[in-house]
């Protein structure tokens, strides 16, 4: 994939940071609405806390089938199916009228989401070969992505109160058609470039079950008994399809993961920091009131018990 136009190349940069922006805006912009959520669709505490975990379940397990998929058969065509998707999935999500309905539309949002970020970067790799360029490139698609989380919270909190949680959803529809239209427009079509058409589909399933066992275990934690038959066998069952996993890329031809970047000192070190800072952040949207629970109330959104 080559673009001659020094401008369009920079505007289909424009193009790509939006779309991940979008993504990375969805993380956070339904943490304000969850009082909103709760009280409109009859969540519980518990069940609530599945409107944010069906996204970033269904993100974090096909981020990695996300890529080697834009590498089978082009990362063009997997960026604007994600956006597809996730756009598809938004609408779905404003449109809620049930808690079965909003967790559904969140998880495929999730599947889109995770398609869109594993080959904007690939995408941005392609269109713009420089080194200087790169370099300018990856500046402000970080500065993009580090911001979006922010503008998140304080846009989730704007839409709720003047509109409704509807639209903290509905507002990605007009966003997605128009980055899937200026994709269609800036971005020329490409191949798949992998030299294998193997496709770990098996190391996506496991990976993901693995965590939705243990993300189930923690939630329902409290109400079960965290020394629970079903906790400890929910996370034991975890712990032993996240072994089988790790034992499934160390075979495979074609990993999802290649485990030799656990190696890579940098790499390690990374991947830690962002999990305790991913635990401590989404901590800070489902806290529990302690005068609530004192007095055996169920926990509130951090919006509401603040």
């Amino acid at each position: 994939m080559t673009i001659s136009d020094p401008r369009t190349r920079w505007l289909a940069l424009l193009v790509l940071c939006l779309g991940d922006l979008m993504i990375v805006l969805d993380g956070t912009i339904v943490n304000v609405a969850l009082p909103s959520i709760r009280d409109d669709l009859g969540f519980t505490q518990t069940s609530l806390a599945w409107v944010v975990n069906a996204y970033l379940l269904t993100f974090g397990g096909f981020l990695l089938l996300g890529g080697r998929l834009g590498d089978l058969f082009g990362h063009r065509r997997l960026f604007l199916s994600g956006i597809g998707l996730f756009t598809a999935a938004s609408l779905a999500c404003g449109l809620a009228t049930s808690q079965g309905m909003l967790i559904a539309a969140r998880a495929v949002q999730g599947v889109g989401g995770a398609v869109v970020s594993a080959v904007a970067l690939s995408l941005l790799m392609t269109l713009l070969t420089e080194p200087a360029d790169r370099a300018k490139a990856m500046g402000v698609f970080g500065f993009v992505m580090a911001g979006g989380g922010s503008i998140g919270v304080l846009l989730g909190g704007v839409l709720t109160d003047l509109l409704s949680w509807h639209w903290i959803f509905l507002v990605n529809v007009p966003i997605g058609i128009a980055v899937y239209a200026l994709c269609l427009r800036l971005l020329p079509a490409d191949r798949g470039q992998a030299t294998s058409g193997r496709l770990d589909v098996a190391g996506a399933v496991l990976v993901t079950s693995a965590l939705i066992l243990a993300v189930y275990a923690i939630v329902n934690g409290n109400d079960k008994g965290w020394t629970s038959v079903q906790t400890l066998g929910l996370l034991a069952g975890s712990a032993v399809l996240l072994t089988s996993f790790l034992v499934l890329e160390s075979r495979v031809s074609a990993p999802l993961m290649p485990l030799a970047i656990l190696k890579l000192r940098n790499v390690a070190t990374a991947n830690v920091v962002g999990v305790f800072w991913a635990a401590a952040v989404g901590a800070a949207f489902l806290r529990v009131d302690p005068a609530a629970q004192a007095h055996g109330a169920e926990a509130e959104p951090a919006s509401e018990a603040a």
